[in-house]
């Protein structure tokens, strides 16, 4: 039986390559906190791609996706959008975490505590 590759798409290489040079401050923020290992010794990768998405941050192990949302995702229809992109992420067994940017700087703790919850 045939089963398509859902990770890492050819296809998207040059554009998750694109996204991983041009973070926004808060993935870039949030990448100095969980690279390496350090969080809990749990290894994760940022814009790593599932299907046609590319998410934010990627952990494997845990089956967990963080996405860091900025004001664009306020409006309805790319809320419509993230909604449609979290039931088919969640479809395939994963648990899918929004943050607004902005808690990355403000409320860090609060962050890593959500994080938590889902590694444990």
């Amino acid at each position: 039986m045939y089963r398509e590759q859902v990770h890492s798409k050819q296809e998207l290489k040059q554009l998750r390559a694109k996204l991983r040079q041009s973070l926004t401050p808060s993935e870039a923020y949030l990448w100095t906190k969980l690279k390496a290992r350090q969080f809990h010794n749990t290894r994760f990768t940022r814009q790593h791609s599932i299907g046609y998405y590319i998410v934010d941050f990627y952990c494997a192990e845990h089956l967990l996706i963080i996405e860091l949302d900025g004001e664009i995702h306020n409006n309805p229809e790319q809320s419509e959008k993230d909604k449609r992109r979290t039931k088919y992420l969640e479809h395939l067994g994963y648990t899918v975490l929004r943050f607004e940017n902005k808690m990355v700087f403000d409320f860090l703790p609060s962050v890593f505590m959500a994080i938590e919850e889902h590694i444990r």
